[in-house]
């Protein structure tokens, strides 16, 4: 599959760098400038571009990767170069709707969706939202879903909720990163260096992930497994009980939901 990806940012790159790890397409990132095209230099499986309208022409999907507020210059730009009747444009714009996305383009039938990944994509580890615009035939909502498989878990959703799930793995992932990072902080504070820390808590983080995969459990069943009455375990979560733990996390969670525009 030929792959065009508008934006060789952070989620464009991961995006890219997943999809080419696969072996299975050539993928495309274009960028404003030379340098940013630089990073790319050499990976097998994608080539470069610094002209947005040549780079989509041949391409059976197209990314817009770009910030939401570039999403409209972007799709006038390439929405005469655009093949809407096989063509399809996959956003992941946070909280650009693909009623918008088909004025921006000109185009009412536009085969656009709305997808929410995160930069795990990289490492084949993402949680994916996608939701498609109305009109689309399921057979093209499976293409992109089988594309977005390959680089991690995907949730189809309506697209009232790609903002929770935006909250939760778009967002969630740097949430997960902050309490890792504070886990470290406090291995410090203990007297571990930051390096050793560091990979005690990834690692610890991993293990719990997988045991509730494992054991296909509630965390709250996880916990009491290793909660014992009057021991160091309940000490610590009363801490965080204490100091609104789980308020803070689902204020976090909550802080960036907006409405679709009707």
């Amino acid at each position: 599959m030929k792959i065009t990806i508008i934006g060789a940012g952070n989620m464009g790159g991961a995006l890219a760098r997943g999809w080419a790890g696969t072996g299975m397409h050539r993928v495309t990132v274009t960028a404003r400038s030379e340098e940013t095209l630089a990073r790319y230099a050499g990976i097998t499986g994608i080539c470069t571009s610094l002209d947005n309208v040549s780079a989509v022409r041949d391409a059976d999907i197209i990314v817009l990767a770009v910030k939401p507020w570039l999403v409209e210059s972007v799709c006038r730009q390439i929405a005469g170069a655009v093949d809407f009747g096989r063509q399809m444009i996959l956003s992941v714009a946070a909280n650009v709707f693909t009623d918008t996305l088909r004025n921006y383009l000109g185009n009412e039938q536009a085969k656009v969706l709305y997808v929410m990944p995160n930069i795990a994509a990289e490492y084949c580890e993402s949680m994916t939202y996608l939701a498609a615009a109305s009109g689309i035939a399921d057979d093209d909502i499976a293409i992109v879903r089988e594309l977005l498989l390959q680089v991690g878990k995907v949730k189809a959703c309506a697209e009232k909720d790609v903002a929770a799930g935006n909250m939760l793995s778009g967002c969630g992932i740097a949430y997960v990163m902050r309490f890792i990072h504070a886990m470290m902080a406090g291995g410090v504070e203990m007297g571990l260096y930051p390096k050793e820390a560091q990979e005690i808590a990834m690692q610890t983080m991993k293990g719990a992930v997988a045991v509730l995969e494992g054991q296909k459990i509630h965390p709250e069943v996880a916990i009491d497994k290793v909660t014992t009455p009057g021991g160091l375990t309940i000490r610590g979560l009363n801490e965080l009980d204490h100091a609104g733990f789980n308020s803070a996390v689902i204020r976090c969670l909550k802080a960036g939901l907006v409405e679709p525009r009707k």
